[in-house]
């Protein structure tokens, strides 16, 4: 297997949402991928979860950004600044030089790789490896990806659905949707300001998914008090919605990434569609965790969906295995 990782090694998930690391065997942080930046000072204010505080409710100076968007890079400088903050955090400043492992969107460009890349130069890393995010997910929900045969992987994050059809340890398939959290987070934004004429926040969009979205219907109706400002009377308003009104909210974005995976399933090869419908498909990424998404993708494609024992943390925990094992990092690395 050719181990090679030490004690400073750590691998990184660079996500729209979140970024985790892992180092010494288990996840060390997992943290909101936003920057706080003091725009009259000059600096930044906050990094992580304590920036996401900050959004929407910070002063005109201090403006909260999230350097990710859909899965790829936005802001080259917040994102260097983010991820030399968290290395930091969980490795220290006196480590020996350390080898990086970080997850990329299969969508990334040759530029988008290569600033990722520089920015792990900061951390004084010694080696930086980059893999396909649906890749290392693959490997962190457990798949045999070494084998000749299909394994597919849907990885609905914050900012992008990759979709993966992997097999001998190369991607056959592979797409990035631009569409996956953050556009449901919007499609509630939309639904409330149209049906209650309320205007809420994304954190607060995030909040009514987790708490009462779903996609089919649920056996026990849910319901909850929304806080927002009246677009006609500028004032505070609290409103009741239920899920039936968010789960028809969500439906367009979730239409979008059930026909995304059709395309996948049609333009798979012959024997790797059988070995398919053998095994079903893993469904990984926050939004797996979404009431009923996996029996919605079950009822749409026929095909047994299976849900990752770790969905939120399937990339990181793949990548951070690849620390331990040379071999299959070598075969892998895109970078």
């Amino acid at each position: 297997m050719g181990l090679f990782s030490t004690a400073s090694d750590v691998a990184v998930s660079l996500g729209t949402v979140n970024t985790s690391i892992y180092m010494q065997g288990a996840i060390a942080l997992s943290e909101p991928s936003i920057v706080a930046f003091n725009t009259a000072r000059g600096h930044i204010e906050a990094v992580g979860s304590e920036a996401r505080e900050m959004l929407g409710r910070a002063p005109g100076n201090i403006t909260p950004v999230r350097p990710m968007k859909h899965g790829v890079i936005a802001d080259f400088d917040a994102v260097e600044k983010m991820l030399v903050h968290f290395v930091h955090k969980v490795r220290g400043r006196r480590f020996a030089r350390s080898r990086l492992v970080i997850g990329v969107p299969t969508a990334s460009t040759a530029v988008e790789r290569r600033a990722v890349k520089d920015s792990a130069s900061r951390v004084k890393a010694s080696e930086v490896c980059l893999v396909d995010e649906p890749m290392a997910a693959a490997i962190g929900a457990g798949l045999p990806i070494t084998e000749a045969t299909g394994n597919m992987i849907i990885d609905v994050g914050g900012g992008t659905t990759d979709i993966a059809v992997v097999s001998l340890a190369g991607i056959v398939y592979g797409r990035s949707l631009r569409v996956a959290g953050g556009e449901m987070d919007d499609a509630i934004i939309q639904h409330i300001k149209r049906t209650h004429n309320l205007l809420i926040g994304e954190s607060t969009a995030e909040r009514i998914k987790s708490e009462i979205g779903s996609a089919e219907p649920l056996e026990k109706p849910l319901r909850m008090q929304v806080k927002g400002r009246h677009l006609s009377e500028g004032l505070p308003r609290t409103v009741t919605v239920t899920d039936t009104e968010i789960r028809e909210a969500l439906s367009e974005p979730i239409k979008a990434i059930v026909k995304a995976v059709h395309e996948a399933l049609e333009r798979v090869p012959p024997e790797l569609s059988a070995d398919i419908y053998d095994r079903g498909v893993v469904l990984t990424g926050g939004v797996a965790l979404l009431r009923k998404f996996d029996m919605h993708l079950a009822k749409q494609t026929g095909l047994r969906v299976i849900l990752a024992e770790h969905p939120l943390d399937s990339v990181v925990l793949g990548a951070g295995q690849l620390l331990c094992n040379r071999e299959l990092l070598d075969r892998i690395a895109v970078a």
